[in-house]
């Protein structure tokens, strides 16, 4: 028999064992014959970071930035393809042991949480600027601690009357922090979406606010015509510009997060519960969002948060049992006793 010779064509089996070995590696013929095209250097997280935070919004920046902080005094000389799924867990742990110990805290937990979104949306980034491939991003491995039930609730109608009993007779500036706590248990909106409230986002006629919250979410949301009354008057009062901020101290200045820190460190102060209870703005969410629930149902209340019709548990069935904006009004003129227009 002849032996083969090597320039000699490839026998059928031949073939077919290349073919089964590229369909097992998961390479086309394509990819084969494809020119690979240069990939850019992989750079350091000392590097990347500054570009992945002038790319994101200024919310994601806010809660992200502390932990990219982090990440850069361990990594910041590590390039982005260094760094192992083990490596990460063991940053999470260094990360959930030294977090600030506060009353409220979980061991960490949310830190962890909040250390591998971080990461995951660096690494996203790196993805997309094709300096790394899905399949070597470490951070798709490493799974998130689950995150535990919060603990916030509804807080009782006494303890809420004295809240606003305390925030209107104590403080620099009781006008204001009234109507912080006013704003917030009518809409249930965020703080982000009260600080990003401006003039021109004020509806009058039909006592309607304009709420942009995280995630880009936008809404109009009803409110009383006496809590209207009082965002004109503050804007007119404290000289907001129509396309600035609206809520500002009596100086013009405009409020920051740190406005709603002094105000419940305050009433904490007065009120021990509240400081013991770590009650904050979002409670205000919470109450709000419980009493429409339980009086106009879970459509409603969903539409009252604003939030995103993204599904979820609750399945596409909220496509159809969506809420208008007059049954959120209708649900916010049982809630203040006051009539609303689009009602």
């Amino acid at each position: 028999m002849t032996a083969q010779t090597s320039g000699s064509a490839a026998s059928g089996a031949e073939l077919d064992a290349a073919r089964l070995l590229l369909a097992r590696m998961g390479v086309s013929v394509e990819d084969l014959l494809a020119t690979p095209a240069d990939r850019l250097p992989v750079p350091t997280f000392a590097e990347y970071i500054p570009t992945v935070s002038d790319a994101v919004t200024d919310g994601t920046r806010r809660v992200y930035g502390s932990y990219w902080n982090r990440i850069a005094e361990h990594w910041g000389d590590r390039h982005l393809d260094e760094p192992t799924p083990s490596e990460i867990k063991q940053l999470v742990e260094y990360v959930k042991v030294n977090v600030v110990a506060r009353r409220n805290a979980r061991g960490g937990r949310s830190a962890g949480e909040h250390l591998i979104a971080a990461l995951r949306c660096l690494y996203r980034h790196a993805e997309d600027d094709e300096l790394i491939v899905a399949a070597d991003n470490p951070a798709r491995k490493v799974a998130k601690p689950r995150r535990l039930p919060s603990t916030r609730r509804a807080v009782a109608d006494t303890r809420l009357a004295e809240i606003n009993e305390t925030a209107a007779t104590t403080g620099n500036d009781p006008a204001l922090d009234s109507l912080l706590l006013r704003l917030h248990t009518e809409t249930a909106c965020r703080r982000g979406g009260a600080l990003a409230l401006r003039p021109q986002d004020l509806d009058p006629d039909q006592c309607l606010i304009f709420l942009r919250e995280k995630g880009e979410t936008v809404r109009w949301q009803p409110v009383s015509p006496t809590l209207m009354a009082h965002l004109v008057r503050h804007a007119a009062e404290r000289g907001a510009p129509r396309d600035g901020q609206l809520l500002r101290y009596a100086d013009g200045r405009p409020i920051t997060t740190r406005r709603y820190d002094h105000l419940w460190a305050r009433l904490g102060k007065h009120l021990p519960w509240v400081a013991t209870q770590q009650i904050s703005t979002h409670w205000l969410r919470h109450t709000t969002l419980t009493w429409v629930e339980r009086n106009f149902g879970y459509a409603v209340a969903r539409a009252y948060a604003g939030h995103a019709d993204s599904g979820g548990d609750a399945g596409t069935t909220t496509t159809y049992v969506r809420a208008s904006v007059q049954e959120v009004a209708a649900a916010l003129a049982a809630l203040t006793g006051e009539p609303h227009p689009l009602t």
